[in-house]
């Protein structure tokens, strides 16, 4: 089915919607929650709240890409329950690396002077992958924001764990100057 009709459907409010969208994109959702979650049944209660929040915010949204609308919904309930489930329990994982190693360029402010320069970040970090070559681009998407470990990475591009570390140094130590340039962090 079409994009465009299964954005109908909810705007019908037919409940179909939802079967339609985890068929189309249910594999896909699946693989970002569970880069990010590592049990089973936080993966499912994700995967489950996704839908919901399609539903709620499916009209009236009218999203113009509809595998990054969910693709983003899921990523952002799957770091919510991760961070919840942080803050329960220290533990490791990937997106603990992760953060570990954006660390070195970016920095983690909650307060609330820093919460209003989060949308400038996010802004001159979609310029800054908007910039990049394909390559880079998708390499530097996969690990940040699929949250994929180092090794399908490197499965997926035919590179080697070591060249796919050293690209991914290059891409941050590169954001870390585009930071200082924008006057985002002081070099």
């Amino acid at each position: 089915m079409k994009d465009e009709d299964i954005i109908n459907l909810y705007f019908m409010r037919d409940e179909r919607a939802i079967e339609e969208t985890n068929l189309k994109y249910g594999k896909y959702c699946k693989t970002i929650v569970k880069n990010i979650l590592q049990n089973a049944q936080d993966i499912e209660e994700c995967l489950d709240d996704t839908y919901m929040k399609m539903w709620k915010r499916i009209p009236p949204a009218k999203p113009l890409i509809l595998r990054a609308f969910i693709g983003k919904i899921a990523r952002d309930l799957a770091l919510n329950m991760f961070y919840a489930s942080k803050r329960v329990r220290r533990g490791g994982g990937v997106v603990n690396e992760i953060l570990e190693e954006l660390d070195e360029c970016i920095p983690d402010n909650n307060d609330v002077e820093h919460s209003v320069l989060r949308n400038e970040l996010s802004n001159i970090i979609r310029a800054f992958v908007n910039e990049l070559g394909q390559r880079d681009a998708y390499i530097f998407t996969s690990r940040y924001f699929y949250a994929e470990d180092i090794s399908s990475i490197a499965r997926k591009y035919g590179m080697t764990r070591h060249n796919v570390t050293v690209t991914l140094s290059r891409l941050r130590k590169k954001l870390q100057g585009r930071l200082v340039k924008e006057g985002y962090l002081a070099s």
